[in-house]
Parts: structure tokens; sequence; C-alpha cells
């Protein structure tokens, strides 16, 4: 269980079929083989950790729902350790399930701030509102406003200078998790409706 509160951006230094090694600064300390560590929004195993760098194994499934097998060697990752229950919850409860890749459309500065627009598969939109919760690339945000086919999210400074979002620019790809708690409320219905 994660917050989307990124504590640091990572380097990848080996990415290949099925693995992908990063480098850190701070995010190392107190991890252990078999921890739990939120890579660009996606729950990853530390395998082994040496010299401040984590090595993960990328299954099919993660590979074929998030971002991550785009990665290359000098890309930087958002970087979350696993929540403690003594921690405070900053941004929003973020399990780092990918639910799907969103595509940046448009990168607009607006005051001190950047408007980002990405496009959204139909099946997630659904579960996306305005002032809602969204997790993208692991970096808990808020909906600023909602379409048929895309959402956007509004920057500040701080993010844009501490996670990988401030070099976001259009046709990148984003992982993307929506909101556990309305796929909850969307299932209690449909049974309810169902009569199970």
């Amino acid at each position: 269980m994660f917050s989307g509160i990124v504590e640091e951006v990572g380097e990848v230094v080996e990415a290949g079929p099925g693995l992908l090694a990063v480098r850190a600064r701070k995010t190392w300390k107190g991890v252990r083989q078999g921890d739990s560590l939120s890579v660009n929004g996606v729950c990853l195993t530390v395998r082994d950790l040496d010299d401040r760098t984590f090595v993960f194994d990328l299954m099919p499934e993660t590979l074929r729902r998030t971002s991550l097998g785009n990665k290359a060697s000098g890309d930087g990752v958002n970087l979350e350790r696993a929540l403690q229950l003594s921690d405070r919850l900053g941004g929003h409860i973020v399990q780092g399930h990918v639910d799907g890749r969103g595509e940046v459309l448009s990168v607009v500065p607006e005051g001190n701030a950047r408007v980002v627009r990405f496009r959204a598969p139909r099946g997630l939109l659904r579960y996306i509102v305005e002032k809602g919760f969204i997790a993208v690339d692991g970096v808990s945000l808020t909906v600023v406003s909602v379409d048929k086919e895309s959402f956007s999210v509004s920057l500040v400074d701080y993010t844009l200078r501490n996670t990988t979002l401030g070099t976001a620019k259009p046709g990148d790809f984003a992982n993307l998790e929506v909101d556990i708690l309305a796929k909850y409320v969307e299932r209690l219905l449909g049974e309810r409706e169902r009569g199970s």
C-alpha cells in the first residue's frame, strides 16, 4: 500500500526482458529483499538490492499493462517505499496495481502550474471524476476535468521538480491507477442489481 507521495526519482540502470534495475539515492534505506516498492506507480517486489540499486522481475502482465517495458538505461522513475501503519496518508490510498496506460495529449502552462491532459482507456474513464483522486506514474493527483476520452490534472511546482511528470510531453505514456473505492462501489451495486 502506498500514498502516491513520491520520495525520489530513481535512475534505471538496466532494463531487459523481464528485468528492471533502478538506482536510488535515499529510498534504499530500510528496504530488504522481498519488500514492495512503487516504481512509476507499479508495485514491484525487490528481488535483489546492492549498492543502492534495486533489481525487480517484471512479469508479462506488468509488461502488458504498464509502461515499464519501455524504460531504458538512464530513464527516471518515481519511487515510493510501502507505507507503514504509523505513516501519514498525505496523498490517497494507492495499491500499485496499475489499471492501464494513459497518453499525454497536451501540457499547458497555467500561472505557476502546468495542466496536463491524458487520453485514458474508455473502461477507466468511468472511474475518473472531477476533483477525485488518480495516481499517474505513482503520483497522487486531483482530477481537474474529465470528458469522454480524456482527463486533466494540474501540476504544482513541487510535483514538476520532484517527479518524472515535470518532463511530460505529448506522446508520452504514463501508468494510471484509478480510485479503488469506485471499483468496489460499482461491483457491489452490480451484484445488488443482479440479486446476488
